[in-house]
């Protein structure tokens, strides 16, 4: 089309162009449609043999003297070698922090969780670890087992206003849930078109009901300050709001909560208001009524560090942060009748080993702990 172009008023006319283009198009969308078409065809493909093993899975447990059976699920040590090898270099590059605490909620009627504090990337919760076919699949099973069961688990991706999977850890998320076919959910492609779909109409329905109230004479001049940041930001969310999209192909999630955050996340002076605190408050809300007994939340309410999260800001955020969960978790009793939880508090890897331990000791101090235990890679 660039050559076509710059021949136009040379040897090629407007109405040349035009055919061009429309032919052009026309070419496009046949490849399009090609490759869709064929898209579904591998994923049903792929459907069909995953639920003819799942089939044959359950009948081989019948006959615990299976051989086959038994060769598919058993791990080789040499496979166990390569795991491990493969894991020895992935902590050499980055080693892995982590702290588990239980802790006890409550003043009459205590209810224990598990808190966990880790120096991880978030998406690692989703990543399948690919060190044997049969262990992705065997996995794979185990996630689709406790699908419908009553302790699934959530994580919360901090994202802005917009609901696609462009850029950003959206895209990078995106990118994970493609590597494996969704054999129960719609793709997280037409999840987010649902969502664009509601928002659409709840700022609709939003919007008229403050033009309404403007004409009815119920308001005040702020009124028309409102209605034309509803104008401005039809098609967004606000900061604090979120939406959830639900997953059966990653590697220990059912559901991710995708919070809006701004920019002022990364100043040193939010408090407990703060619409992402309060977004984490609704999505604590959400995981009592929905089951969901383990959720990972990024501490500091960023994935990335950059230059102006010092100590001390890390330190003020991170005992905001802790206080307000604290809070919430103690409100929880009154949502669900106090069910056991486990929390996980997740900060980016980029963090020091001494603000790590700096983090894990102020943990206690905000928890009632019961007892602590330290676990370390060996070396």
């Amino acid at each position: 089309m660039e050559k076509v172009m710059q021949e136009l008023g040379k040897s090629l006319t407007d109405q040349d162009v035009n055919s061009l283009a429309a032919q052009h198009f026309e070419s496009q969308q046949d490849l399009e449609n090609k490759w869709s078409n064929e898209l579904k065809q591998s994923t049903a493909i792929q459907k069909q043999e995953y639920q003819e093993w799942v089939i044959k899975l359950h009948q081989d447990l019948k006959n615990p003297n299976n051989s086959s059976l038994s060769e598919e699920i058993k791990v080789q040590p040499s496979q166990f070698r390569e795991s491990v090898e493969a894991n020895g270099r992935i902590y050499e590059e980055q080693r892995k922090l982590e702290e588990s605490f239980t802790i006890h909620l409550g003043a009459q009627l205590k209810t224990m969780h598990n808190l966990r504090l880790l120096r991880a990337d978030m998406l690692d919760f989703c990543k399948h670890k690919r060190n044997h076919r049969s262990g992705v699949k065997l996995h794979r099973l185990q996630t689709a087992l406790s699908l419908y069961s009553t302790s699934l688990c959530g994580l919360v991706l901090l994202v802005d206003n917009r609901i696609n999977s462009y850029s950003g850890i959206k895209r990078d998320f995106a990118t994970v849930c493609q590597e494996c076919t969704d054999f129960h959910f719609p793709r997280i492609e037409e999840q987010l078109e649902v969502v664009q779909q509601v928002v659409l109409y709840a700022r609709t329905q939003r919007r008229s009901k403050l033009k309404e109230s403007h004409e009815s004479g119920n308001r005040n001049g702020e009124s028309d300050d409102k209605t034309k940041n509803a104008d401005r930001n039809y098609l967004n969310i606000l900061p604090g709001e979120f939406y959830i999209t639900r997953h059966s192909n990653l590697s220990e999630i059912h559901v991710a909560f995708h919070l809006c955050v701004d920019d002022n996340v990364k100043s040193g002076n939010i408090t407990a208001r703060d619409p992402a605190i309060m977004g984490l408050r609704n999505i604590l809300k959400v995981c009592c009524t929905h089951d969901i007994t383990t959720i990972s939340i990024p501490l500091l309410l960023v994935h990335d560090m950059s230059e102006e999260m010092t100590i001390p800001w890390c330190l003020r955020r991170a005992e905001l942060v802790f206080k307000c969960v604290k809070g919430f978790m103690m409100e929880m009793a009154s949502w669900d009748g106090g069910i056991s939880r486990t929390v996980q508090f997740l900060v980016p890897q980029s963090i020091s080993e001494e603000m790590f331990y700096q983090l894990s000791n102020m943990l206690p101090q905000i928890f009632r702990v019961s007892s602590t235990l330290t676990l370390t890679s060996k070396h």
